[in-house]
């Protein structure tokens, strides 16, 4: 009634069947921790490194439009220095004698329209750095950079920032927030004397509704040569000045470019880490795979064997 070896057998068998599970779904799967009841610990770490690393992966993509952002920022700059200094270069040939002063007036205007058409296009994503005509003043952009989880498990978001303010080339609201359109004071020759005197120029009359102070660097027959050297120095003073913004911007833009890089090979060593963790042995699974079907075999083996011993007692009624 009661055929205690081939209870011992199933028993075996069925062991070996749930091994052989876990192993095939481990080779499936690809992981030897899938789930929290395989490991609560490894489990629990990997899925918070997972949403992490989707969280630096967000990153990666802010970091990249803040290139785009500062990059197109810096190209409009650049270019707007090469014409500045194109400006000064008339004004000093304006200084010599006997030049037509109309003729290089002609030349300075369309200058400074190329100046406000490349402010004007510096655009990207709806922002622009280079030209401002809202009633508030240009203020501090931020671009996301990083992000990090401290030892007791608070997350926070870094930020790389710049100040718009500083790069801002034209402001048809307040020109004095514009680098071309605010005034500039200089000391200059005071005609009829070895004297200096003070001067104020601006370059570019963008209409704002608060003007600038001073005259426009402009040209006519009457402009004396004093005049003119005050105009230089004050075109090279806003030379200057863009100059030392778009150095900035270079740096920001470096930086954003290093922060990238790290944050990409960041996402890498998570990985790897939470590889370490949860990932299967796949020689190793396959190794046990077959000597779990070779035991599955000897157990249906066993089972048989057990049985027949029990039918062998149908013989003695024959």
């Amino acid at each position: 009634m009661t055929n205690a070896a081939a209870m011992a057998a199933l028993q075996t068998l069925r062991t070996i069947d749930g091994n052989l599970e876990t192993t095939q779904n481990k080779i499936s799967s690809g992981y030897r921790v899938q789930t929290a009841a395989d490991n609560a610990a490894y489990w629990s770490i990997a899925t918070t490194m997972r949403s992490d690393n989707k969280a630096l992966s967000t990153v990666s993509d802010a970091l990249g439009l803040g290139a785009a952002k500062t990059d197109t920022a810096y190209t409009g700059l650049d270019s707007s220095i090469s014409v500045i200094e194109d400006i000064k270069t008339k004004l000093v040939a304006a200084r010599e004698p006997g030049v037509d002063k109309t003729k290089i007036n002609s030349e300075i205007v369309e200058l400074k329209a190329q100046l406000t058409s490349v402010s004007q296009s510096a655009s990207f994503s709806g922002e622009n750095w280079l030209y401002n005509s809202s009633t508030t003043a240009a203020g501090t952009k931020e671009i996301v950079a990083s992000f990090n989880r401290s030892s007791t498990g608070e997350v926070s978001v870094a930020t790389l920032q710049f100040d718009t303010g500083a790069s801002t080339m034209i402001d048809t609201q307040d020109a004095s927030r514009g680098a071309l359109t605010k005034s500039v004071q200089v000391s200059q020759p005071q005609n009829g004397t070895t004297s200096m005197t003070s001067a104020t120029y601006y370059l570019i009359n963008a209409s704002s509704s608060t003007s600038a102070a001073g005259s426009e660097v402009t040209l006519t027959t009457g402009t004396s040569d004093h005049d003119i050297d005050g105009m230089i120095s004050a075109v090279d003073a806003m030379l200057e000045n863009m100059t030392s913004v778009a150095s900035n911007l270079g740096a920001i833009n470096k930086r954003i470019d290093m922060q990238d890089s790290f944050v990409s090979d960041l996402m890498d060593v998570i990985n790897k880490g939470i590889g370490r963790l949860v990932d299967a042995d796949m020689n190793q699974e396959s190794t046990k795979l077959k000597a779990l079907q070779t035991q599955q075999q000897l157990g249906i083996q066993s089972l048989s064997i057990a049985n027949t011993n029990s039918q062998n007692i149908l013989s003695l009624f024959k």
